[in-house]
C-alpha cells in the first residue's frame, strides 16, 4: 500500500486521491461528480483489501473539508473502524504492536473528526499562473568569481503555468570582456566533473521561486535562433530553484577545480543544442 506511518493520510494510495480530488474540485467540479469519477476510476484499489481503506478514508476526508460528507460513506468508515478491520489489515501485513496501537489512536482522531462539523467548507484555490523570467532564445551573462564573465543560453521557456520554467544551459564562457551573441553561439556547454559529478552536462530546468531576489546578478545580453522545442514532461534533465547555486556557482566551482584537474574530454556545443540538423540524402 506504499505506507510510510500509521497516520491515516501516510501512504501513496491516500495522497494520490485526496491530491486529485482537490485537482479536480479546483477546477470548479462539484464534489458529487469529483467523488463518482474517483470511485469509477480507482475500482483495482477498491477492490484490493489491503488498499481499499486508504482510498475511501481520503474520499471521506475531502468530502468532510468540503462539508459534503456522504452519510453512507461515514457510516461505512464507522464500521471500519469500530470493528477493527483496518488494524486487521495492518497485522496481516506484518505491522507490529506498537504501530498498530499508533494506527489505532489515529483511526480513533480521524472518526471523531468526520463526526464533527467543519466549521467552513474549504474553497477552491485559484491556480496560480507564472510566466518564466526569461525569453527562449534568451543569452544570459553574469559576473564570475575571478572577475570573467561567464553566460547561459535559454533553450526553453514554459509559458502560462504553474511553475514559469525555463531550460538554462550553463556554457563554458568565462571571459574578460562582456560575451556577444557570436561568444554564445560558438559556446561549449559547461560539464561538470568537480567532487562527485561524472562529466555532466549543465543542462537545468530552472524554477524562479526566488528569482527576483537575484535578478540583478544577471543581465541579457542578446537573443539567438533555438530551433529545437523542448517538453517538460518526462524530461530526464535535472530541475532547479536557484539561479546563483545551480547556474554562478557551478560555474565558478567547475573553474576552479579545472586549475588542478583536467576538464572533461567530451564535448557538447550549444550549436548542437539549438539547430536542427539538416541531412543530405545521397
Amino acid at each position: 500500500m506504499g505506507a510510510w506511518g500509521p497516520g491515516i493520510s501516510s501512504n501513496d494510495t491516500f495522497a494520490d486521491v485526496y491530491g486529485e480530488f482537490f485537482d479536480s474540485f479546483n477546477r470548479g467540479e462539484n464534489v458529487t461528480t469529483i467523488s463518482a469519477k474517483l470511485i469509477s476510476a480507482n475500482k483495482d484499489t477498491i477492490n484490493d483489501p489491503d488498499d481499499a481503506n486508504n482510498f475511501w478514508f481520503a474520499l471521506a476526508k475531502a468530502q468532510w473539508e468540503c462539508r459534503e460528507l456522504d452519510p453512507k460513506l461515514l457510516e461505512q468508515i464507522t464500521r471500519t473502524v469500530e470493528s477493527g478491520s483496518d488494524i486487521e489489515v495492518w497485522r496481516r501485513l506484518d505491522a507490529d504492536e506498537k504501530t498498530l496501537s499508533k494506527r489505532h489512536v489515529a483511526l480513533e482522531k480521524f472518526l471523531d473528526t468526520l463526526r464533527s462539523e467543519r466549521p467552513k467548507a474549504k474553497q477552491r484555490k485559484k491556480k496560480r499562473v507564472r510566466q518564466p523570467p526569461f525569453e527562449k532564445g534568451d543569452c544570459l551573462t553574469f559576473q564570475l568569481k575571478n572577475g570573467n564573465y561567464g553566460g547561459a543560453v535559454v533553450l526553453e521557456s514554459i509559458r502560462d503555468t504553474e511553475y514559469g520554467y525555463s531550460l538554462l544551459a550553463t556554457t563554458r564562457i568565462n571571459q574578460v570582456r562582456k560575451p556577444n551573441q557570436s561568444d554564445f553561439e560558438s559556446a561549449e556547454v559547461l560539464r561538470l566533473n568537480y567532487a562527485a559529478f561524472d562529466d555532466r552536462p549543465c543542462l537545468n530546468w530552472y524554477y524562479p521561486l526566488r528569482h527576483k531576489k537575484i535578478e540583478d546578478l544577471i543581465e541579457k545580453v542578446t537573443k539567438i535562433d533555438i530551433q529545437i522545442e523542448y517538453k517538460i514532461e518526462n524530461s530526464k534533465l535535472g530541475f532547479m530553484g536557484d539561479f546563483e547555486i545551480w547556474v554562478i556557482g557551478v560555474a565558478n566551482q567547475q573553474f576552479e577545480s579545472e586549475a588542478t584537474k583536467p576538464r572533461s574530454k567530451n564535448r557538447l556545443t550549444i550549436k548542437t543544442l539549438t539547430k536542427i540538423r539538416k541531412w543530405k540524402l545521397w
